[in-house]
């Protein structure tokens, strides 16, 4: 059974045992878009880029780097070249993800390199 076919059969049957509201919006849909509203309001420090770093990249990266904002330039220091190739490999990614957070003029580019 899929994914599609799963989600489909628990909304039927709380659409038949009288649970289920359209109007109703997980809250798990809800909450990276308010936490993205409020992290980009805040000034830019240290602190809300570290945070935006690790809620981008998880705690696995986050622990095998060291980050340092500087003129809308994240300068990223892997630990291992392998830390590094799978940091260039995402970094488009990891850039919009972290541009969505602390905003588009906050940061231009990431540049990788090694401790």
């Amino acid at each position: 059974m899929s994914v599609s076919e799963i989600s489909r059969s628990c909304r039927e049957s709380t659409i038949a045992d009288g649970w289920y509201s359209p109007s109703v919006i997980p809250v798990a849909n809800v909450i990276p878009d308010v936490l993205a509203a409020v992290l980009r309001k805040a000034p830019l420090t240290p602190e809300k880029v570290a945070f935006a770093w690790r809620l981008t990249v998880g705690p696995a990266v986050e622990r095998a780097t060291a980050i340092e904002l500087r003129d809308a330039v994240l300068h990223v220091r892997a630990k291992d070249p392998a830390w590094r190739r799978e940091l260039e490999r995402s970094a488009g990614l990891i850039r919009r993800r972290l541009q969505g957070l602390l905003g588009p003029d906050a940061l231009r580019s990431l540049k990788i390199t090694l401790r």
